[in-house]
C-alpha cells in the first residue's frame, strides 16, 4: 500500500512517469468495467479515457477511506453512465414487442458452463438500456432506487429493464446451450 501511496501522491503532483505507471497498472481491470457499459471497445476506450481525466484531476479528493480501487471504479461506472445518457438519443433500441420473451427455469442451467467470452457477449448483445440496467443491478450490485436515480428514470422503469434484459440473457444462454 504504501508504493501505491507514493504513486497516487507523484500522480497528483502530475509527475508523468508516475502517471503512466498508475494508467498502466489500473487501465485493464478498468477498461473491462467499461466494456461492460458499452457497444464496443472503441467506444470503451473512450469512457476509459474520460475516466482518467476525472481520476487524475480528483485524486486529491480520495479520503482514503474504503477501498482506492472502489473509489476508481465508482468513477469508471459514473463516466459510463454519463456517456449512455449523453448518447441515448442516437443508441439503436429493439422494439420490446419484437422480443420474444421466454420463460425457462433455472433448473435448465444447473449443469450448464458458459466461458467468461460467452456470458460477456450475451449481456452485450442486449440493447443499451437493458444492458446499463442489467450490469448495474446483477453485477455492480446497486439498487434499483440508485439505478433510478443515476438513469433519471422511474424504479419501475429500471425493474422492468431488469427483468426484460434477465429473460433475455437466459433466452440467449439456453440458445447457447441447444446450439
Amino acid at each position: 500500500m504504501q508504493i501505491e501511496e507514493n504513486l497516487i501522491n507523484e500522480c497528483i503532483k502530475n509527475d508523468r512517469k508516475s502517471q503512466r505507471r498508475f494508467y498502466e497498472m489500473y487501465a485493464p481491470v478498468l477498461l473491462g468495467l467499461c466494456c461492460r457499459y458499452t457497444r464496443d471497445r472503441s467506444e470503451a476506450e473512450d469512457v476509459l479515457q474520460e475516466a482518467f481525466i476525472k481520476i487524475f484531476n480528483n485524486l486529491g479528493q480520495f479520503a482514503s477511506k474504503g477501498s482506492f480501487e472502489g473509489w476508481l471504479k465508482r468513477i469508471v461506472v459514473n463516466t459510463a453512465i454519463t456517456h449512455y445518457r449523453q448518447n441515448l438519443k442516437h443508441a439503436y433500441q429493439e422494439d420490446i414487442s419484437e422480443i420474444k420473451e421466454n420463460r425457462i427455469s433455472g433448473e435448465n442451467f444447473k449443469e450448464a458452463e458458459f466461458t467468461q467470452e460467452e456470458l460477456m457477449n450475451v449481456i452485450k448483445s442486449l440493447p443499451q438500456g437493458y444492458r446499463v440496467v442489467f450490469n448495474l443491478y446483477a453485477i455492480e450490485g446497486y439498487k434499483h432506487k440508485e439505478i433510478a436515480e443515476m438513469l433519471n428514470i422511474d424504479i419501475s422503469t429500471s425493474k422492468s429493464q431488469f427483468s426484460r434484459a434477465r429473460k433475455l440473457v437466459q433466452q440467449k444462454l439456453e440458445n447457447l446451450m441447444s446450439g
